[in-house]
């Protein structure tokens, strides 16, 4: 109990309790209504922010998607249909999901028009990353409408729509699926408005929770038989509308598992000192998880070990397959070939990456070796210029200063003799290891 007899758990809850903020619930309804209505200058805002979209998926600019979706009215019926569904408002229903498919329709025409006239025809990585959800989306939009009523439900607005609008990104879906038919390509399209959906109905679920939590009042009708009709059509819409959305949030969670799980299988059983993993990829029609690997070859009894494995990590009747050596190579310029075109852009510098870090590895490995074959040829040198050395060994060292970030790259050259070194003897064995190495700097350790 607290000095005023409130027990902890009604401080708590007094703290969390948005009621006292609540606006008035006829102009929370007066506004979200006025936000329905797509006509005039409301419609001709959508078009112009289309087009913004547009360019900045097409410039692969970030800061030209956020302001068109700063400016998008679109977020209007979606809380329209949370909040009619609420407070039983059939007729603000009818126009919140009439609104809504025209603005939508509008909204993959206006894009298709840009993209078909548009000399840039190529997919950025903006673009691309609007194809398909996941379950981090359905949770962005779910908490993202909870904001959303939430603020225009109560006092304290602040700049939460702005930021509710950026977060739950209805835009860009529907300009890639624009761009999915201005090049006739339907998996864009679908996968698009796959995602515009989904944004779509967790938006407006959250809304209905949020009415609810809020206690707005119901509408009631004075002819019963009318209201039996509007609720009866009301759960009809709302479970036919959440349905789909019920199986495809099972299956965005299956495969971000999945996907999960295949992260952690590569990570903990193909992580092999002197390998790198260039790329991974499932195909789950084929049931298989084809991974391409650089530098040491895994041998074929890991892999088998490996397959073994994949039951642990809830992958059972998946098959590995293993890409490496020339292999690797060959796959690398045949998916350089073969790439499609709307996307040839963002797959030709991923190839450009992964040719990248080849060639730095390849270079570490000459390196490495480089001093291995010259320690060879200069054992067989050095009793020349010094008859006292029996063992000469050179390898690369690299030092790092304690008191700044200097580092500082050097060759070490340690010389085993019978006799110790003159002073003499010590600099001309030093002057032609150097010469020899065609080190920058080296430096020499004598040894008995």
């Amino acid at each position: 109990m607290t000095q005023d007899g409130r027990t902890l758990w009604q401080v708590v809850k007094g703290y969390f309790n948005a009621l006292p903020d609540k606006e008035s619930e006829a102009e929370t309804i007066s506004q979200i209504s006025s936000g329905v209505r797509f006509h005039g200058s409301n419609l001709w805002v959508l078009i112009f922010a289309i087009f913004i979209a547009s360019l900045g998926l097409n410039l692969n600019s970030t800061a030209v998607i956020i302001g068109a979706m700063l400016i998008s009215p679109l977020m209007g019926p979606i809380i329209g249909m949370g909040l009619s569904v609420g407070i039983n408002d059939f007729e603000l229903l009818k126009r919140s999901i009439k609104n809504y498919l025209v603005a939508t329709v509008i909204s993959v025409i206006t894009a298709t028009i840009y993209f078909v006239i548009t000399p840039l025809n190529e997919a950025q990585s903006e673009l691309l990353a609007r194809t398909s959800p996941s379950l981090y989306d359905v949770l962005v939009a779910i908490f993202g409408g909870a904001a959303g009523i939430l603020a225009i439900a109560t006092k304290a607005k602040g700049n939460v729509i702005p930021g509710v609008a950026i977060a739950t990104a209805l835009m860009p879906p529907l300009c890639t699926a624009g761009y999915g038919l201005a090049v006739g390509d339907f998996s864009f399209f679908f996968g698009a408005f796959y995602l515009y959906f989904i944004n779509t109905v967790f938006i407006a679920l959250s809304t209905f929770v949020g009415v609810r939590m809020l206690r707005f009042k119901r509408k009631t009708f004075a002819d019963t038989r009318r209201l039996k009709k509007a609720k009866k059509y009301i759960i009809v819409i709302t479970i036919t509308t959440m349905l789909p959305a019920i199986y495809m949030t099972i299956q965005i969670i299956r495969m971000s598992v999945r996907d999960s799980n295949t992260q952690q299988f590569i990570k903990n059983e193909l992580t092999f000192k002197g390998t790198q993993i260039l790329s991974h990829s499932r195909n789950d029609d084929k049931k298989t998880i084809r991974v391409v690997a650089i530098g040491k070859s895994i041998e074929k009894n890991a892999i088998d070990k490996a397959n073994l494995k994949l039951e642990n990590y809830h992958l059972s009747g998946y098959r590995l397959n293993v890409i490496q050596g020339y292999q690797s190579d060959s796959l690398l310029l045949l998916e350089g070939q073969t790439m499609p075109q709307a996307s040839k852009a963002i797959q030709q510098q991923q190839l450009i990456e992964q040719t990248a870090q080849l060639n730095t590895v390849s270079k570490q490995l000459q390196e490495y070796t480089a001093y291995e074959n010259l320690g060879k040829e200069i054992s067989q040198e050095v009793k020349a210029v010094c008859p006292k050395v029996r063992r000469i060994s050179l390898s690369q060292a690299l030092e790092a200063s304690t008191d700044t970030s200097t580092t500082l790259r050097y060759t070490i050259a340690v010389a085993g003799c019978n006799n110790p070194l003159s002073g003499s003897e010590r600099t001309q064995l030093q002057r032609w290891l150097k010469a020899r190495s065609k080190a920058d700097s080296l430096r020499l350790i004598t040894t008995q």
